[in-house]
């Protein structure tokens, strides 16, 4: 607690304040999402939704629009759904106790336990992937994280050691020094206030040799076409959503087959690979470049024209639609 009064994180922008639905956001978007990433996604989801009765009528195309390029866009989904279960059955005020939080769509354990303690300030113990690592390595704990056994143990030394004065205080400092300095390759034990009864960095191993893993299962590898049709003005087609599970659920997307009504012929570009969380791509886009308006027209109305030059339109979209953009203007000059 001496070292986060000193040196923690007090000026992130769900600090200020620190409101239960301002914390829930900001903690959904940090699940699987480094700090950094998050700011301008929560600054920009705050300006539009400020409310959760503002995220409850809001579409859910709005939201995930917001969303786009944040990746795991099934919590963008159950933020929104989750918003209106909690207008509809809570007054418009998150819960104040777990189980009710955990009836929420995507809130699990730990988010809950943040929303208690960093808003309500209730000493509930939080088990993120930072705090993990903490525990994992102060412990050196022997069993593997993913098992059963390696996760009730971490929860049960979080319980005992949460803060009962300073519950929103602690669990700030705990997930503060598992980003900043307990980080997972290059961890800065010389500044770590519990370098001294640390049992990771007193044994013969080096300290990132924890937490300790199964064998993770390999990615599995896909070749992927995508077609990418371009209007003279820039703009590129996107299918509307076809469901609103999966990858790409509830998104604006690439056709990944030519469009039967388009008789263009196609540039071809050298694959690239974009990664998903246990999924490789190598992706083939096939670009073609609409020259005339009657051309455009041609496309099915299943759809629309996103054009990344009108800073207005906002649309849900994978990451990958503006890395194909990025990767064709860097082509185009050569090609064209």
């Amino acid at each position: 607690m001496a070292w986060f009064d000193h040196y923690g994180r007090h000026d992130l922008p769900w600090q200020h304040p620190a409101t239960p639905y301002r914390v829930w956001v900001s903690e959904v978007m940090l699940q699987q999402t480094q700090v950094a990433t998050v700011i301008p996604y929560f600054e920009r989801f705050m300006a539009q939704f400020p409310s959760v009765e503002s995220l409850a009528s809001a579409s859910v195309d709005q939201v995930l629009a917001l969303w786009s390029g944040l990746g795991y866009y099934a919590r963008g989904r159950n933020l929104h759904k989750a918003a209106q279960v909690i207008v509809r059955d809570f007054m418009g005020q998150l819960p104040k106790n777990a189980p009710d939080l955990m009836s929420l769509p995507g809130i699990g354990q730990s988010t809950a336990h943040a929303i208690l303690s960093l808003a309500y300030q209730q000493p509930t113990a939080i088990c993120d992937g930072n705090v993990k690592r903490v525990l994992a390595r102060w412990l050196a704990l022997p069993l593997p994280i993913e098992t059963k056994e390696a996760q009730e143990r971490l929860w049960q030394v979080a319980d005992e050691l949460q803060s009962r004065a300073r519950p929103g205080a602690y669990t700030q400092a705990i997930m503060d020094l598992g980003a900043t300095l307990c980080t997972r390759t290059k961890p800065r034990c010389e500044q770590c206030p519990l370098a001294q009864d640390c049992a990771a960095r007193k044994s013969d191993q080096r300290v990132t040799s924890w937490p300790l893993r199964q064998a993770k299962a390999s990615k599995s590898v896909h070749a992927v076409n995508l077609y990418c049709y371009m209007s003279a003005d820039g703009a590129i087609w996107l299918e509307a959503p076809q469901q609103q599970t999966g990858i790409w659920g509830g998104l604006y997307q690439l056709p990944q087959a030519p469009l039967s009504d388009s008789k263009e012929s196609f540039t071809l570009l050298s694959p690239i690979k974009h990664v998903f969380t246990h999924q490789l791509w190598h992706i083939t886009p096939h670009v073609v470049v609409m020259t005339h308006k009657a051309h455009e027209k041609q496309l099915s109305n299943n759809g629309l024209w996103y054009n990344p030059n009108q800073i207005n339109q906002s649309v849900a979209r994978p990451a990958v639609v503006d890395k194909l953009l990025k990767y064709w203007a860097l082509h185009q000059g050569s090609l064209l």
